[in-house]
């Protein structure tokens, strides 16, 4: 057993050597092992983060929202790849499924590497003030914008397994592209069922919280709010009084 130890090199892909990056995960003699740095290290950068967005409703919603930052990405994931993996056997896939789960995992971990990138910005957000509306549609923006790369990450690594090595079918790099909707969904349902990650500073703290309404309704609540400050007063001093679009249909955190 050798004593190869890895560095942010070893799990970030460069723009200069993604050939070569992606070559040592199809050929590593160990592959579990970055599997399980991979899962590590995404934990603990996921984690940061939502301490991060937390810690603007206080320190027990930040600890909370460490928590569930990773366990909505891990959630996502183990639900959603046992139907990519079975499908890109039916499509004749050669890759084995510790390969495929680390190309996978590599994504992930680029995803959470580029959301703690952004923790500054938020928090230079969070300590002057930011608004709640807008620090909830910031977290949602870096989200996507992270998610992209990480996805695209992984798109890139299948087509080099496709057209390199020959041990992936065009046909799955298609629908990997469908899958990563599936993913998304998916990740967006359970990013509602577990919130608060975010809530007010004026709301008690609440582990999970019950909602009407749905995630997009929420997101179209919040621009509303952001662009109307009156309306948000509003509410604030009457609670019960809601555009007539969310009435009976959503209830954003509190």
């Amino acid at each position: 057993m050798t004593n190869e130890k890895f560095s942010l090199a070893d799990l970030l892909p460069g723009l200069q050597n993604k050939d070569e990056f992606f070559e040592k995960i199809l050929h590593e003699t160990n592959p579990w092992r970055r599997a399980w740095r991979l899962t590590v290290a995404f934990i603990v950068l996921t984690f940061i983060y939502g301490v991060i967005m937390g810690f603007y409703s206080g320190p027990l919603q930040a600890v909370t929202a460490g928590m569930k930052v990773p366990l909505l990405f891990l959630l996502s994931l183990l639900i959603c790849f046992p139907a990519f993996f079975i499908l890109q056997l039916i499509l004749g896939s050669k890759m084995r499924l510790i390969h495929m789960a680390v190309i996978v995992l590599s994504g992930y971990f680029l995803t959470g590497a580029i959301m703690v990138s952004f923790t500054p910005i938020v928090l230079l957000f969070v300590l002057t003030g930011g608004n709640y509306y807008f620090l909830q549609l910031l977290h949602i923006a870096i989200f996507a914008v992270a998610g992209i790369f990480g996805m695209k990450m992984v798109l890139d690594a299948l087509k080099y397994s496709c057209e390199e090595k020959n041990v992936y079918p065009k046909t799955g790099v298609v629908v990997f592209r469908f899958w990563v909707v599936i993913l998304a969904f998916v990740g967006i349902q359970l990013a509602w069922n577990l919130q608060p990650f975010l809530a007010e500073k004026t709301a008690a703290y609440a582990m999970f919280k019950k909602y009407k309404g749905n995630f997009y309704t929420a997101v179209v609540y919040s621009i509303q709010q952001l662009s109307n400050p009156a309306a948000d007063a509003n509410r604030r001093t009457h609670p019960d009084v809601r555009p007539r679009l969310f009435t009976d249909t959503t209830k954003v955190v509190e």
